[in-house]
């Protein structure tokens, strides 16, 4: 096998581990998968590495490796996009999953609802912060939405259905979650 045989397989190769690789991703994204194919994405980058730093004489061949670089290059940026994106709780493909709140809302609202208003409190609780500087370690949105979901129980005992809003109050000079119920 000649140098062009070689360089077009090893292509052909790259070409194929990169469908899969994208075919991985989207079953990830899509909730299939329960884990990102991390271990594939490395390796098809290390792959890739190896091909820019070989002088690929044919115009064809050296053309094809660089088609093939420019598109992982992109995929590569849309999943690190998407990744934060579920990081951060706004990949709206997560927010539509469930289909009906009891209630009448949908879950994608729900869920909205919700984001907004743990960062409201997030936002709320940093000014408290730095208006007191009395070193309080404000809780990060992860932890503040654990809190409401855990505190739903006590609330719904003590307020009923009725609708309910919380606020940032300061007690003995530290920041603190007050509910209420809405008039």
């Amino acid at each position: 096998m000649n140098d062009r045989e070689a360089i077009a397989h090893e292509l052909n190769a790259l070409e194929q581990g990169q469908k899969e690789l994208e075919i991985l991703y989207e079953q990830y994204f899509a909730g299939i998968e329960k884990r990102e194919p991390v271990k594939a994405r490395e390796n098809l980058a290390i792959r890739l590495r190896r091909f820019a730093n070989r002088r690929i004489m044919q115009t064809d061949l050296r053309f094809r490796y660089q088609s093939l670089a420019t598109r992982y290059h992109s995929y590569s940026g849309h999943w690190d996009r998407i990744l934060r994106l579920i990081d951060e709780g706004r990949y709206p493909r997560h927010l539509q999953r469930a289909s009906v709140v009891p209630g009448g809302q949908s879950a994608a609202a729900a869920v909205s609802a919700g984001n907004e208003e743990v960062e409201t409190l997030y936002r709320q609780l940093l000014e408290a912060g730095r208006m007191n500087k009395t070193g309080f370690a404000i809780p990060d949105r992860q932890q503040i939405a654990t809190f409401l979901e855990r505190q739903k129980e006590k609330i719904r005992e003590k307020f009923g259905d009725r609708e309910v809003e919380f606020r940032v109050v300061t007690e003995d000079g530290k920041p603190k979650i007050k509910v209420r119920a809405k008039s």
